[in-house]
């Protein structure tokens, strides 16, 4: 796994998804027997809890269903342009204690003029880690990486031990403005920590990943969205 508690402390968010708690609970009309919340997670996570696996089915395709149509252009969320849609929900369903639980993950695939590749796509300065769409499991916490990357680390690692010009091999160069903001946090880098702080660093720009590809932020201003 990619994501540890250190990732996100200072009451931010757990890992896994499954573990994060709720931010807020309440009922929907209707489906007052279901528990429902906001999950405490980067992404915009609504959970449904409840004894009954066909509430639970019946309240989630009534949710699904309005956020396919659901627009707020004040925050930049439509649910569609031009005639193609953007909105949709990623479920992940499990049983906790004799309950049956569904999380549901409000995905969007809008782009624009500044993001090609997708407003809630992973942004131009992570990809030099991660580029590619976030899916079901990146969504619950853990990093598919691109198999490139384990090269580059370690190629990575060697030059920070021994202090070269990151910028001067063709095959990291990429990495170095990622290197700059994170070395200052470190005292000493040796053969010892070097790749534990890059797996922790590699850890907390995936969080910076999932963060962007959450629909409403997990801040005050996005929950008040």
């Amino acid at each position: 796994s990619i994501l540890t508690h250190d990732h996100y402390q200072g009451g931010r968010h757990v890992f896994p998804m499954e573990l994060a708690p709720l931010q807020k609970t309440f009922r929907f009309t209707g489906f007052e027997q279901v528990k429902a919340g906001i999950v405490k997670w980067p992404m915009s996570v609504l959970r449904l809890t409840s004894d009954s696996k066909e509430d639970l089915i019946n309240l989630g395709d009534k949710l699904l269903q309005k956020w396919r149509q659901y627009s707020d252009p004040a925050v930049q969320i439509l649910a569609e342009t031009d005639g193609t849609p953007h909105h949709t929900i990623t479920p992940i369903a499990r049983k906790r204690d004799g309950q049956f639980e569904l999380d549901l993950v409000l995905r969007d695939n809008q782009t624009s003029a500044e993001n090609h590749d997708g407003i809630y796509h992973p942004p131009k300065d992570v990809q030099h880690i991660k580029k590619e769409n976030i899916g079901l499991i990146e969504v619950m916490g853990l990093a598919v990486l691109p198999s490139r990357l384990k090269e580059e680390l370690e190629i990575l690692a060697g030059y920070l031990v021994e202090g070269k010009d990151i910028r001067s091999n063709e095959k990291i160069e990429k990495h170095a403005e990622w290197v700059e903001r994170f070395l200052p946090d470190y005292d000493r880098i040796t053969g010892e920590n070097v790749m534990d702080i890059l797996k922790k660093e590699v850890g907390n720009t995936f969080v910076h990943v999932l963060e962007d590809a959450g629909v409403y932020k997990c801040t005050p201003q996005g929950r008040e969205d």
